[in-house]
């Protein structure tokens, strides 16, 4: 195999391929990036096994081939190379050794044989279609922040992608939960997604994916199966393995009857909620919200570290209402917000709160209460 490339393209096909690569790991295979080159394109493809993602990039080459050399390292080296270089790779299967070479620099890089590198087997896809990566990326990006981290409950480690029934028909959802937050993001169903089964996407292959979303305008083609999910641009596919595990049933957490509103201003809220939590333990970090007409308090007691109080004017006309709740919950769910006002609807203080954007009834947050 011997090819040229140049160096930007190389960089951020084997910085995709690269990321996907487990850093310890048993087999030493899993380490490698798969080199494929033919015709007028090389192909990059890393998995750790329950993730596989393909990067196809254009190059100049001179003999076709295959081999498999360090992702991280190559990556490495490549990023340290001079902008606007080009890249040669010159594999000697007698040596076993793949050679970079960039200006004056030379690299021999060790290898491993192309036979010995695992391809996740292709699925058989229940439900294809496409839908535009601004979209996607909302949708992903909006919920992947309440994804729960506790192992035990594995099926919550990730973003349930699913066909609902949203308030104008049905919707393409994420939600995702971890018990004491929850995110569920609505977009307009894509033509053909309609008998898609619901999967949990994993919560490595979320963050892999902002990658692949980077330009609002593209169609990303994806796939679902029970057990597998695909997206795919012209460039780069990713498929990976879904969390096998049933979401439990989200809507009965999600209040209804929530009758009191506060409306504020979502980012001068967050602020606030920053600054007041600044004296709390970090265990509790709990703030209290106490609720008066067209205004509201946000009050912290740490017995070890003081006092912290500030109000703001809101928008509120219901009783008044003392209610506490984690700190670092509430940054998260104001961070969300594009929107200029965040809207809480509440009811009692030991009941959940339902936040939205606005009028928007398409992105809704439920926080649960603290007791302070």
């Amino acid at each position: 195999m011997k090819l040229s490339i140049e160096r930007a393209t190389l960089l951020k096909a084997v910085s995709q391929a690269q990321s996907v690569v487990e850093r310890r790991n048993t087999i030493p295979i899993l380490a490698n990036v798969l080199i494929e080159a033919e015709g007028n394109t090389v192909s990059f493809r890393a998995t750790d096994l329950d993730i596989e993602v393909v990067d196809k990039a254009p190059a100049m080459v001179e003999r076709a081939g295959a081999t498999t050399v360090s992702a991280v390292m190559l990556h490495e080296i490549v990023r340290k190379l001079p902008d606007g270089a080009l890249v040669s790779l010159t594999d000697d299967p007698r040596t076993g050794r793949l050679t970079v070479e960039a200006g004056r620099s030379t690299f021999a890089l060790a290898t491993l044989p192309r036979e010995d590198f695992p391809v996740m087997a292709s699925s058989e896809y229940q439900t294809n279609f496409s839908a535009r990566s601004g979209v996607l990326r909302r949708l992903f990006e909006k919920s992947k922040f309440a994804i729960s981290t506790e192992e035990t409950r594995y099926y919550l480690n990730g973003v349930y992608l699913h066909v609902a029934e949203g308030e104008d028909g049905r919707v393409l959802r994420c939600v995702a939960t971890d018990g004491h937050r929850l995110a569920r993001i609505d977009a307009p169903l894509p033509a053909g997604a309609e008998g898609m089964p619901g999967v949990i996407v994993p919560r490595k292959t979320v963050n892999e994916l902002r990658k692949l979303l980077e330009d609002d305008e593209a169609d990303i083609a994806i796939s679902v199966s029970e057990t597998k999910v695909r997206f795919a641009t012209s460039e780069i596919a990713l498929t990976s393995k879904v969390i096998d595990g049933t979401f439990p049933d989200y809507t009965r957490v999600i209040p209804t009857g929530n009758t009191k509103r506060l409306e504020v201003d979502a980012s001068e809220f967050a602020k606030a909620v920053d600054r007041v939590a600044t004296v709390s333990s970090e265990r509790s970090r709990a703030v209290k919200l106490i609720l008066e007409e067209d205004k509201v308090t946000l009050t912290v007691n740490s017995p070890d570290s003081g006092m912290a109080q500030e109000e703001l004017v809101v928008a509120y006309g219901d009783d008044r209402l003392e209610i506490g709740f984690n700190a670092k919950y509430l940054l998260e769910i104001a961070s969300q917000i594009d929107r200029e006002n965040a809207v809480f609807m509440l009811n009692a203080s030991g009941d959940p709160a339902l936040v939205r954007e606005g009028s928007d009834s398409s992105a809704v947050y439920v926080v649960m209460p603290m007791r302070v």
